[in-house]
């Protein structure tokens, strides 16, 4: 007889690619060791909680890390890998820059496609160039295919 184990589920998280006027809000992320893409600027979003649906997890991780209830949120693409499936939402950000308040990650911003397509974008509060996350870099491929 032969036991198949169970294959873990992969981890899921919600991740917002949102817009304000040609630009995209970003998020500087911590450097600290063990997160992913630490010092990489990525989407807001987070890990999904259990009997949490992607959009559930994206309004909370929003409300938690820029302290911003989000408005109109619509699914846009997901991305698989062994680890990790991400599910990737748009939406227009509906306030000023000034308006959030950072409660999680080292600095935010709003950069153009142009400065994304780069690999690196500039972190005003380090006052340095800082990479892009790898699913940062999914969301602009996909960004520069519908162009």
């Amino acid at each position: 007889m032969t036991v198949e184990l169970a294959t873990p589920l992969a981890v899921e998280v919600a991740l917002a690619m949102v817009e304000r006027q040609g630009q995209w809000l970003l998020q500087l992320r911590d450097d600290i060791e063990g997160i992913i893409a630490p010092g990489c600027w990525g989407l807001f979003g987070g890990h999904l909680d259990p009997g949490e649906t992607p959009l559930q997890a994206l309004r909370r991780e929003l409300q938690e890390e820029i302290a911003w209830q989000a408005g109109e949120l619509t699914p846009w693409f997901s991305h698989e890998l062994p680890e990790r499936r991400a599910h990737f939402f748009r939406g227009p950000l509906t306030v000023n820059l000034e308006e959030l308040t950072l409660l999680e990650g080292q600095d935010l911003a709003l950069v153009s496609l142009a400065e994304m397509a780069t690999g690196q974008v500039w972190s005003p509060k380090l006052q340095k160039l800082r990479p892009l996350a790898n699913s940062l870099g999914f969301a602009v491929q996909r960004l520069m295919q519908e162009q």
